[in-house]
């Protein structure tokens, strides 16, 4: 189940600025995706849960499928995701299971993700 749209709004609105500050650095748990906007054309930074997995990175859609940013990935087949220091290009984004998507995750994150009942995740590849 997704997290309530207000939330979306506040996180939105509010909380990224702050998150951004950090997200995407070497100790954070947070990391960076840069995308385009699929009608503006417009670059976005959006803070993002994601894991690195054996041929790319997993991602929770806390929020669920209709967020702007995934909606943006999957028009363009692709993004930047800035992770632990590290920029990396990712293409062909990919719907998961939950019960194989949760297996990439590490504690606290798949215990807060089960407990509230997400359902929505897809990884991407490194881009070669």
């Amino acid at each position: 189940m997704p997290l309530p749209n207000w939330l979306r709004y506040v996180n939105k609105c509010l909380t990224n600025r702050f998150t951004l500050k950090i997200a995407g650095l070497s100790f954070s748990p947070i990391s960076i995706v840069y995308h385009t906007g699929r009608k503006s054309g417009k670059p976005y930074l959006t803070p993002v849960i994601a894991e690195p997995i054996q041929s790319g990175f997993m991602f929770a859609l806390t929020y669920g499928p209709d967020v702007d940013w995934y909606r943006n990935v999957q028009a363009a087949r692709g993004c930047e995701l800035l992770w632990h220091g590290k920029k990396y290009s990712l293409e062909n984004p990919e719907t998961m299971a939950v019960r194989d998507a949760l297996a990439a995750f590490p504690f606290p994150f798949k215990y807060i993700l089960r407990l509230t009942h997400m359902q929505h995740f897809f990884k991407m590849r490194v881009q070669r």
